[in-house]
C-alpha cells in the first residue's frame, strides 16, 4: 500500500525532465496544458498499474494487463507528441 505514496513522487520527478530541458534548450517548449495532461496521463498509469498489482492473481493475467497499459499509454503518448494516427488530437 506504501506504493501508492510514490506513484505522484516519480510523476513529478519524471515532469521535472521537460520542464528543467526548457531552461536550457528552446527544442523543448510544453505549455501548463502539456504539464497537466501529462500529469494526468502518468498518474493514470501509475495507479492503473498498482490497481493491476495488487488485484491480479494470476501472474499471465497482470502481465498481459500491465502490458496493455503500458502499450495504450504509450501509443496515446506518441499520438498526442508527433500525430502517429493522424487524428485531431495531434501534436506537432
Amino acid at each position: 500500500m506504501k506504493r501508492v505514496y510514490f506513484i505522484p513522487l516519480i510523476v513529478l520527478t519524471l515532469l521535472a525532465i521537460p520542464f528543467t530541458a526548457m531552461k536550457f534548450t528552446s527544442e523543448v517548449n510544453w505549455s501548463l496544458f502539456d504539464f497537466v495532461l501529462m500529469g494526468f496521463m502518468l498518474l493514470t498509469v501509475g495507479f492503473s498499474i498498482e490497481f493491476v498489482w495488487r488485484k491480479a492473481q494470476q501472474k499471465r493475467k497482470r502481465f498481459i494487463l500491465l502490458l496493455s497499459i503500458i502499450a495504450i499509454f504509450l501509443l496515446v503518448w506518441a499520438e498526442l507528441a508527433i500525430g502517429l494516427f493522424g487524428t485531431p488530437f495531434a501534436g506537432s
